[in-house]
């Protein structure tokens, strides 16, 4: 069996490390042969790096490059030459472009969006955990991306991938994402109104970075999810539902015309949906657990708390509305989520202004832009919600 090499963007974080662990468990499959990160942790990222003896490491932060030069040099086995490094923010968009058969981009945020389309173009299969390259790039990215060419990396998504492979395009009724409903799953609206960073971070179930932790407390992710379904798998907004199941043990179910529904149950490990990613259409064997089926459990199903937690509400109008609408959604979540962390915005006012701020833009008849051509259509769009963002918080005119 040929090894698949691996081009890993953002291999510092959750994501990022648990491909590695793949990657390294299953090495007569796989070969991670570049890494990138952003430049928080050096050392982490030389270390990677040697572990792996990858042709080449990137850093998204030039700054921090003499850093990283200098861990290389500590840790980087001396009868192995050295590898290529690349930095500054085109850093991904250069690896992403690298001869390969897979990028695995995990980077955070919107950011990851010019190293989605840049490997796309190269004709590499993209493994995607940077769900908002999808989201704000829609049709472009979509437009881009060959039969087989995007490949989901969320739990969620990847479980859909499962699922619909039990029937023709044609028998689905409709999509079921589950979402665990956070660490504030069963509050009231008003009880939401005083919580703190640190208890938005509390995620019970699953370990992730700061921007995902926090959309995950407000349900923003679950929205970009819902928006992500559509556009991987064509099925229409209105039979694309969230129903909240707080075991995450039901990654994500398919309905299909005749009455049966088709669910996909693993533990929740993030190891067992990249395996999927990177060795897809093909499982890898013992890549993750699977459920104890000899131990007593429950699986509970409640329906989704819209006045409470209405991001997934806003996230359909964002996607509805099309065009760069998406785009804002998430850049606006992104700079709040920042504001939120720096005490500079409660947490209800995160989902509360993004919402004002999508209206805004549908208002002033931005949409008339039309679908984005090019990524700079989508980086327009994207700073004008940061900047709108900003200007409210200057003034105080943010959602209350």
């Amino acid at each position: 069996m040929t090894r698949r090499r691996i081009v890993l963007l953002g291999s510092t974080g959750s994501i990022g490390t648990q491909t590695i662990d793949v990657a390294t468990a299953a090495d007569d499959r796989f070969e991670v042969t570049a890494i990138s990160a952003g430049g928080s942790d050096v050392g982490l990222l030389a270390e990677q790096a040697a572990r792996l003896r990858v042709q080449a490491v990137g850093v998204s932060r030039a700054d921090a490059e003499p850093a990283l030069r200098a861990a290389l040099d500590r840790v980087w086995p001396a009868d192995v030459p050295a590898p290529r490094i690349v930095s500054g923010p085109d850093a991904n968009t250069g690896l992403a472009a690298l001869g390969c058969d897979i990028v695995l981009n995990a980077v955070a945020g919107a950011a990851g969006l010019r190293a989605t389309v840049a490997a796309l173009t190269a004709g590499r299969v993209v493994a995607l955990a940077n769900k908002e390259s999808l989201v704000a790039g829609g049709s472009l990215v979509t437009g881009l991306a060959g039969e087989g060419q995007l490949v989901p990396v969320d739990s969620e998504h990847s479980a859909l991938a499962q699922c619909l492979r039990g029937g023709r395009p044609d028998e689905v009724r409709r999509l079921l994402l589950t979402a665990s409903g956070g660490p504030f799953r069963g509050r009231r609206r008003d009880e939401l109104a005083d919580v703190t960073p640190r208890q938005a971070l509390a995620h019970p179930t699953w370990d992730m970075g700061r921007l995902i932790t926090t959309n995950s407390a407000t349900l923003v992710n679950k929205g970009l999810e819902v928006i992500e379904a559509h556009l991987l798998f064509g099925v229409p907004y209105d039979r694309i539902d969230v129903v909240v199941h707080p075991q995450s043990v039901i990654h994500s179910m398919v309905e299909f015309v005749d009455g049966s529904t088709l669910a996909q149950a693993s533990p929740p490990d993030m190891r067992l949906p990249i395996a999927l990613a990177l060795g897809w259409p093909d499982r890898v064997p013992g890549a993750a657990s699977s459920v104890d089926w000899t131990t007593a459990q429950q699986w509970t199903f409640e329906p989704l708390d819209d006045a409470a937690f209405p991001a997934v509400q806003v996230a359909r109008r964002a996607g509805e509305a099309g065009g760069c609408a998406p785009a804002v959604f998430n850049a606006a979540n992104e700079e709040l989520v920042e504001a939120f962390h720096e005490h500079r915005v409660g947490f209800l006012q995160i989902v509360d202004t993004v919402a004002d701020v999508l209206d805004e833009w549908l208002r002033d008849q931005h949409p008339a832009l039309g679908e984005p051509g090019t990524v700079e259509d989508v980086e327009r769009a994207d700073a004008w919600a940061r900047d709108e963002v900003r200007r409210r918080l200057a003034t105080g005119s943010s959602t209350a």
